[in-house]
Protein backbone atom coordinates (compact mmCIF):
# COMPACT_ATOMS: atom_id res chain seq x y z
CA UNK A 1 0.00 0.00 0.00
CA UNK A 2 1.54 3.28 -1.15
CA UNK A 3 1.19 6.61 0.59
CA UNK A 4 0.00 9.62 -1.41
CA UNK A 5 2.27 12.60 -1.86
CA UNK A 6 -0.01 14.87 0.19
CA UNK A 7 -0.23 12.52 3.16
CA UNK A 8 2.17 13.57 5.95
CA UNK A 9 4.88 11.17 7.10
CA UNK A 10 4.18 9.38 10.40
CA UNK A 11 5.76 10.94 13.45
CA UNK A 12 8.42 8.66 14.93
CA UNK A 13 7.55 7.38 18.39
CA UNK A 14 9.58 9.00 21.14
CA UNK A 15 11.43 6.53 23.28
CA UNK A 16 13.13 7.98 26.35
CA UNK A 17 16.68 6.91 27.00
CA UNK A 18 16.95 4.21 29.63
CA UNK A 19 18.00 5.58 32.98
CA UNK A 20 19.48 3.71 35.86
CA UNK A 21 17.06 3.56 38.73
CA UNK A 22 18.75 4.46 42.00
CA UNK A 23 18.73 1.71 44.62
CA UNK A 24 16.38 1.82 47.56
CA UNK A 25 17.39 3.70 50.68
CA UNK A 26 18.99 1.70 53.44
CA UNK A 27 17.11 1.40 56.72
CA UNK A 28 18.67 3.74 59.33
CA UNK A 29 18.40 1.05 61.97
CA UNK A 30 20.81 -1.08 59.93
CA UNK A 31 23.49 1.58 60.22
CA UNK A 32 22.99 1.91 63.97
CA UNK A 33 23.10 -1.87 64.48
CA UNK A 34 26.26 -2.08 62.38
CA UNK A 35 28.00 0.77 64.24
CA UNK A 36 26.93 -0.32 67.73
CA UNK A 37 28.07 -3.86 66.97
CA UNK A 38 31.50 -2.53 65.98
CA UNK A 39 31.57 -0.53 69.22
CA UNK A 40 30.64 -3.67 71.17
CA UNK A 41 33.47 -5.51 69.46
CA UNK A 42 35.85 -2.73 70.52
CA UNK A 43 34.96 -3.30 74.18
CA UNK A 44 36.22 -6.90 73.99
CA UNK A 45 39.84 -6.03 73.16
CA UNK A 46 42.64 -3.70 74.17
CA UNK A 47 44.95 -4.74 71.34
CA UNK A 48 45.91 -1.46 69.64
CA UNK A 49 46.32 -3.16 66.26
CA UNK A 50 42.78 -4.54 66.34
CA UNK A 51 41.39 -1.23 67.60
CA UNK A 52 43.19 0.63 64.80
CA UNK A 53 41.69 -1.83 62.33
CA UNK A 54 38.22 -1.16 63.73
CA UNK A 55 38.81 2.59 63.38
CA UNK A 56 39.99 2.13 59.80
CA UNK A 57 36.97 -0.03 58.95
CA UNK A 58 34.45 2.48 60.28
CA UNK A 59 36.24 5.40 58.62
CA UNK A 60 36.35 3.68 55.23
CA UNK A 61 32.64 2.84 55.34
CA UNK A 62 31.77 6.40 56.37
CA UNK A 63 33.86 7.93 53.59
CA UNK A 64 32.33 5.55 51.05
CA UNK A 65 28.68 5.58 52.07
CA UNK A 66 27.82 8.79 53.89
CA UNK A 67 25.36 11.15 52.14
CA UNK A 68 25.88 14.84 51.55
CA UNK A 69 23.77 16.04 54.49
CA UNK A 70 24.40 18.25 57.54
CA UNK A 71 24.51 15.35 59.98
CA UNK A 72 27.11 13.49 57.89
CA UNK A 73 29.66 16.23 58.65
CA UNK A 74 29.63 15.42 62.37
CA UNK A 75 32.01 12.49 61.93
CA UNK A 76 35.06 14.76 62.13
CA UNK A 77 33.75 16.19 65.40
CA UNK A 78 33.58 12.69 66.89
CA UNK A 79 37.14 12.06 65.71
CA UNK A 80 38.31 15.19 67.54
CA UNK A 81 36.34 14.13 70.62
CA UNK A 82 37.95 10.67 70.56
CA UNK A 83 41.41 12.24 70.25
CA UNK A 84 40.64 14.55 73.19
CA UNK A 85 39.52 11.59 75.32
CA UNK A 86 42.73 9.74 74.53
CA UNK A 87 44.92 12.73 75.40
CA UNK A 88 43.04 13.38 78.66
CA UNK A 89 43.47 9.73 79.64
CA UNK A 90 47.22 9.97 79.08
CA UNK A 91 47.40 13.29 80.93
CA UNK A 92 45.68 11.78 83.97
CA UNK A 93 48.21 8.95 84.04
CA UNK A 94 51.13 11.36 83.89
CA UNK A 95 49.70 13.68 86.56
CA UNK A 96 47.96 11.21 88.91
CA UNK A 97 49.88 8.00 88.34
CA UNK A 98 48.76 4.56 87.26
CA UNK A 99 47.64 1.52 89.27
CA UNK A 100 49.90 -0.63 87.09
CA UNK A 101 53.36 -0.99 88.63
CA UNK A 102 56.31 -0.55 86.33
CA UNK A 103 60.07 -0.60 86.29
CA UNK A 104 60.82 1.37 83.12
CA UNK A 105 60.76 5.01 84.30
CA UNK A 106 60.25 7.56 81.53
CA UNK A 107 60.49 10.72 83.64
CA UNK A 108 60.12 11.80 87.24
CA UNK A 109 57.88 14.76 88.07
CA UNK A 110 57.95 16.74 91.31
CA UNK A 111 55.57 15.01 93.72
CA UNK A 112 53.13 17.12 95.72
CA UNK A 113 52.68 15.92 99.33
CA UNK A 114 49.05 15.17 100.22
CA UNK A 115 47.36 14.83 103.64
CA UNK A 116 46.70 11.48 105.31
CA UNK A 117 43.04 11.35 104.26
CA UNK A 118 44.14 11.36 100.60
CA UNK A 119 46.17 8.18 100.82
CA UNK A 120 46.24 6.22 97.55
CA UNK A 121 46.28 9.41 95.46
CA UNK A 122 49.45 11.08 94.31
CA UNK A 123 50.29 14.15 92.25
CA UNK A 124 53.45 13.82 90.23
CA UNK A 125 56.14 11.26 90.85
CA UNK A 126 57.50 8.58 88.56
CA UNK A 127 55.91 8.00 85.17
CA UNK A 128 56.53 4.48 83.92
CA UNK A 129 56.26 3.09 80.41
CA UNK A 130 53.98 0.30 81.63
CA UNK A 131 51.48 2.75 83.10
CA UNK A 132 51.46 4.96 80.01
CA UNK A 133 51.02 1.95 77.71
CA UNK A 134 48.15 0.61 79.82
CA UNK A 135 46.42 4.00 79.71
CA UNK A 136 46.99 4.21 75.96
CA UNK A 137 45.32 0.84 75.38
CA UNK A 138 42.38 1.70 77.63
CA UNK A 139 41.89 5.17 76.16
CA UNK A 140 42.11 3.86 72.60
CA UNK A 141 39.29 1.43 73.34
CA UNK A 142 37.01 4.25 74.56
CA UNK A 143 38.01 6.41 71.58
CA UNK A 144 37.09 3.61 69.17
CA UNK A 145 33.67 3.30 70.80
CA UNK A 146 33.06 7.03 70.36
CA UNK A 147 34.13 6.93 66.71
CA UNK A 148 31.72 4.05 66.04
CA UNK A 149 28.86 6.09 67.50
CA UNK A 150 29.95 9.00 65.30
CA UNK A 151 29.85 6.71 62.27
CA UNK A 152 26.22 5.81 63.00
CA UNK A 153 25.36 9.48 63.44
CA UNK A 154 27.01 10.34 60.10
CA UNK A 155 25.41 7.53 58.09
CA UNK A 156 21.83 7.35 59.40
CA UNK A 157 19.21 10.06 59.00
CA UNK A 158 17.83 11.03 62.45
CA UNK A 159 14.37 11.88 61.09
CA UNK A 160 14.08 8.56 59.25
CA UNK A 161 15.25 6.75 62.36
CA UNK A 162 12.50 8.46 64.34
CA UNK A 163 9.89 7.29 61.81
CA UNK A 164 11.10 3.71 62.20
CA UNK A 165 10.68 3.60 65.99
CA UNK A 166 7.65 1.82 67.47
CA UNK A 167 4.85 3.95 68.79
CA UNK A 168 5.73 3.27 72.44
CA UNK A 169 9.16 4.86 71.97
CA UNK A 170 8.00 7.80 69.86
CA UNK A 171 8.24 10.48 72.55
CA UNK A 172 11.59 9.22 73.85
CA UNK A 173 12.75 8.93 70.23
CA UNK A 174 11.92 12.57 69.54
CA UNK A 175 14.03 13.65 72.50
CA UNK A 176 16.91 11.42 71.37
CA UNK A 177 16.72 12.66 67.78
CA UNK A 178 16.71 16.29 68.90
CA UNK A 179 19.78 15.57 71.03
CA UNK A 180 21.55 13.76 68.18
CA UNK A 181 20.85 16.47 65.62
CA UNK A 182 22.02 19.27 67.93
CA UNK A 183 25.73 18.61 67.30
CA UNK A 184 25.50 18.37 63.47
CA UNK A 185 23.44 21.55 63.19
CA UNK A 186 25.76 23.34 65.60
CA UNK A 187 28.81 22.33 63.54
CA UNK A 188 27.09 23.40 60.31
CA UNK A 189 26.20 26.80 61.81
CA UNK A 190 29.75 27.37 63.02
CA UNK A 191 31.21 26.46 59.61
CA UNK A 192 28.73 28.71 57.81
CA UNK A 193 29.41 31.69 60.07
CA UNK A 194 33.19 31.26 59.92
CA UNK A 195 33.05 31.12 56.11
CA UNK A 196 30.96 34.31 56.06
CA UNK A 197 33.46 36.11 58.32
CA UNK A 198 36.35 35.03 56.12
CA UNK A 199 34.57 36.38 53.04
CA UNK A 200 34.13 39.72 54.81
CA UNK A 201 37.82 39.81 55.79
CA UNK A 202 37.14 39.44 59.50
CA UNK A 203 39.04 37.11 61.84
CA UNK A 204 37.43 33.74 62.46
CA UNK A 205 40.04 32.23 64.80
CA UNK A 206 41.14 32.93 68.31
CA UNK A 207 39.13 34.10 71.29
CA UNK A 208 37.74 37.18 69.52
CA UNK A 209 36.50 35.19 66.55
CA UNK A 210 34.96 32.59 68.85
CA UNK A 211 33.05 35.19 70.84
CA UNK A 212 31.69 36.88 67.72
CA UNK A 213 30.59 33.54 66.21
CA UNK A 214 29.05 32.14 69.42
CA UNK A 215 26.24 34.72 69.68
CA UNK A 216 24.75 34.10 66.18
CA UNK A 217 25.04 30.35 66.75
CA UNK A 218 23.15 30.65 70.03
CA UNK A 219 20.50 32.83 68.39
CA UNK A 220 20.02 30.28 65.59
CA UNK A 221 19.72 27.45 68.13
CA UNK A 222 17.00 29.32 70.04
CA UNK A 223 15.05 30.07 66.85
CA UNK A 224 15.30 26.43 65.79
CA UNK A 225 14.08 25.31 69.23
CA UNK A 226 11.03 27.59 69.03
CA UNK A 227 10.21 26.36 65.52
CA UNK A 228 10.59 22.76 66.65
CA UNK A 229 8.29 23.29 69.64
CA UNK A 230 5.63 24.86 67.43
CA UNK A 231 5.87 22.04 64.89
CA UNK A 232 5.61 19.37 67.62
CA UNK A 233 2.58 21.06 69.16
CA UNK A 234 0.89 21.32 65.74
CA UNK A 235 1.41 17.61 65.17
CA UNK A 236 -0.12 16.64 68.50
CA UNK A 237 3.06 15.58 70.24
CA UNK A 238 2.40 14.05 73.66
CA UNK A 239 -1.26 13.22 73.07
CA UNK A 240 -2.23 9.61 73.70
CA UNK A 241 -5.21 7.43 72.91
CA UNK A 242 -7.48 5.82 75.51
CA UNK A 243 -6.28 2.32 76.41
CA UNK A 244 -8.00 -0.05 78.87
CA UNK A 245 -6.40 -0.38 82.29
CA UNK A 246 -5.56 -4.12 81.94
CA UNK A 247 -3.64 -3.38 78.75
CA UNK A 248 -1.67 -0.63 80.49
CA UNK A 249 -0.78 -2.93 83.40
CA UNK A 250 0.22 -5.73 81.07
CA UNK A 251 2.36 -3.35 79.03
CA UNK A 252 4.14 -2.04 82.13
CA UNK A 253 4.74 -5.56 83.49
CA UNK A 254 6.11 -6.87 80.19
CA UNK A 255 8.35 -3.87 79.58
CA UNK A 256 9.76 -3.75 83.12
CA UNK A 257 10.18 -7.52 83.34
CA UNK A 258 11.79 -7.63 79.90
CA UNK A 259 14.31 -4.92 80.77
CA UNK A 260 15.21 -6.69 84.02
CA UNK A 261 15.63 -9.92 82.07
CA UNK A 262 17.90 -8.20 79.57
CA UNK A 263 20.06 -6.80 82.39
CA UNK A 264 20.25 -10.18 84.17
CA UNK A 265 21.01 -12.03 80.95
CA UNK A 266 23.72 -9.56 79.95
CA UNK A 267 25.30 -9.87 83.38
CA UNK A 268 25.20 -13.65 83.06
CA UNK A 269 26.95 -13.54 79.69
CA UNK A 270 29.69 -11.23 80.97
CA UNK A 271 30.49 -13.41 84.01
CA UNK A 272 31.83 -16.93 84.11
CA UNK A 273 29.32 -18.06 86.76
CA UNK A 274 26.17 -17.14 84.80
CA UNK A 275 27.19 -18.62 81.48
CA UNK A 276 24.51 -21.33 81.71
CA UNK A 277 21.50 -19.10 82.32
CA UNK A 278 22.67 -15.88 80.65
CA UNK A 279 21.54 -16.54 77.07
CA UNK A 280 18.04 -17.98 77.90
CA UNK A 281 17.29 -15.14 80.31
CA UNK A 282 18.49 -12.57 77.75
CA UNK A 283 16.29 -14.02 74.99
CA UNK A 284 13.26 -14.21 77.30
CA UNK A 285 13.82 -10.61 78.40
CA UNK A 286 14.08 -9.43 74.80
CA UNK A 287 10.86 -11.22 73.87
CA UNK A 288 8.99 -9.71 76.84
CA UNK A 289 10.33 -6.21 76.15
CA UNK A 290 9.34 -6.40 72.47
CA UNK A 291 5.84 -7.59 73.42
CA UNK A 292 5.53 -4.70 75.86
CA UNK A 293 6.61 -2.21 73.21
CA UNK A 294 4.10 -3.66 70.77
CA UNK A 295 1.26 -3.25 73.27
CA UNK A 296 2.49 0.20 74.30
CA UNK A 297 2.25 1.37 70.70
CA UNK A 298 -1.54 1.42 71.03
CA UNK A 299 -1.31 4.56 73.18
CA UNK A 300 0.14 6.64 70.34
CA UNK A 301 -1.31 5.57 66.99
CA UNK A 302 0.65 7.07 64.11
CA UNK A 303 0.73 6.77 60.37
CA UNK A 304 3.97 6.56 58.39
CA UNK A 305 4.51 8.06 54.95
CA UNK A 306 6.79 5.85 52.85
CA UNK A 307 8.14 3.77 55.74
CA UNK A 308 11.62 2.32 55.45
CA UNK A 309 11.69 -1.42 54.82
CA UNK A 310 14.17 -3.98 56.01
CA UNK A 311 15.50 -5.05 52.64
CA UNK A 312 17.99 -7.92 52.21
CA UNK A 313 20.73 -5.31 51.74
CA UNK A 314 19.89 -3.70 55.09
CA UNK A 315 19.87 -7.09 56.81
CA UNK A 316 23.30 -7.86 55.36
CA UNK A 317 24.69 -4.52 56.57
CA UNK A 318 23.38 -5.05 60.11
CA UNK A 319 24.41 -8.70 60.04
CA UNK A 320 28.00 -7.84 59.10
CA UNK A 321 28.41 -5.71 62.23
CA UNK A 322 26.73 -8.32 64.44
CA UNK A 323 29.03 -10.97 62.96
CA UNK A 324 32.08 -8.89 63.91
CA UNK A 325 30.86 -8.55 67.50
CA UNK A 326 29.97 -12.25 67.80
CA UNK A 327 33.30 -13.42 66.38
CA UNK A 328 35.29 -11.14 68.70
CA UNK A 329 33.25 -12.37 71.67
CA UNK A 330 34.18 -15.92 70.69
CA UNK A 331 37.83 -14.98 70.19
CA UNK A 332 37.94 -13.27 73.60
CA UNK A 333 36.90 -16.51 75.29
CA UNK A 334 39.19 -18.82 73.28
CA UNK A 335 42.34 -16.66 73.01
CA UNK A 336 42.16 -13.81 75.56
CA UNK A 337 45.91 -13.17 75.49
CA UNK A 338 45.82 -12.09 71.84
CA UNK A 339 42.93 -9.66 72.38
CA UNK A 340 44.23 -8.25 75.68
CA UNK A 341 48.01 -7.94 75.46
CA UNK A 342 49.80 -7.45 78.74
CA UNK A 343 52.09 -4.58 79.64
CA UNK A 344 54.09 -6.41 82.31
CA UNK A 345 56.56 -7.32 80.95
CA UNK A 346 56.66 -4.91 78.04
CA UNK A 347 55.90 -6.84 74.86
CA UNK A 348 54.88 -5.73 71.40
CA UNK A 349 51.23 -6.58 70.54
CA UNK A 350 50.64 -9.12 67.80
CA UNK A 351 47.96 -9.14 65.13
CA UNK A 352 45.91 -12.36 65.49
CA UNK A 353 44.66 -13.86 62.25
CA UNK A 354 41.04 -14.82 62.99
CA UNK A 355 40.04 -11.61 64.85
CA UNK A 356 41.56 -9.62 61.97
CA UNK A 357 39.51 -11.54 59.42
CA UNK A 358 36.41 -11.05 61.60
CA UNK A 359 36.88 -7.26 61.68
CA UNK A 360 37.28 -7.14 57.90
CA UNK A 361 33.73 -8.51 57.61
CA UNK A 362 32.62 -5.05 58.78
CA UNK A 363 33.72 -3.63 55.41
CA UNK A 364 30.75 -5.30 53.71
CA UNK A 365 28.52 -2.16 53.85
CA UNK A 366 31.02 -0.32 51.64
CA UNK A 367 30.04 -2.63 48.78
CA UNK A 368 26.33 -2.96 49.61
CA UNK A 369 25.25 0.55 50.67
CA UNK A 370 23.06 2.59 48.28
CA UNK A 371 25.43 5.57 48.25
CA UNK A 372 28.27 3.65 46.61
CA UNK A 373 25.89 1.93 44.18
CA UNK A 374 24.32 5.27 43.22
CA UNK A 375 27.75 6.74 42.45
CA UNK A 376 28.57 3.74 40.28
CA UNK A 377 25.22 4.10 38.45
CA UNK A 378 25.86 7.80 37.78
CA UNK A 379 29.30 6.98 36.37
CA UNK A 380 27.72 4.48 33.96
CA UNK A 381 25.10 6.92 32.65
CA UNK A 382 25.83 8.28 29.18
CA UNK A 383 26.68 11.96 29.01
Amino acid sequence: MTRSKTEPAPTPRYRPAPRHRPPARLHPGAWWLWALALGTAATRTTNPLLLALLLTTSAYVVLTCRPDTPWSRSYSAFLHLALAVLLIRLLFVVALGSPVPGTHVILTLPEVPLPDWAQGIRLGGKVTAEGVLFALYDGLRLATLLVCVGAANALASPSRLLKSLPGALYEAGVAAVVALTFAPHLIADVQRLRAARRLRGRPDRGLRGLLQVALPVLEGALERSIALAAAMDARGYGRTADVPAPVRRTTAALTLGGLLGVCAGTYGLLTAVGGAYGLPVLLAGLAAALAGLRLGGRRSPRTRYRPDRWTPRACLVAGSGIAVAALLFAAASTDPAALRPGVIPLTAPTLPLWPTAAILVGLLPAFLAPASLARAARRKEPS
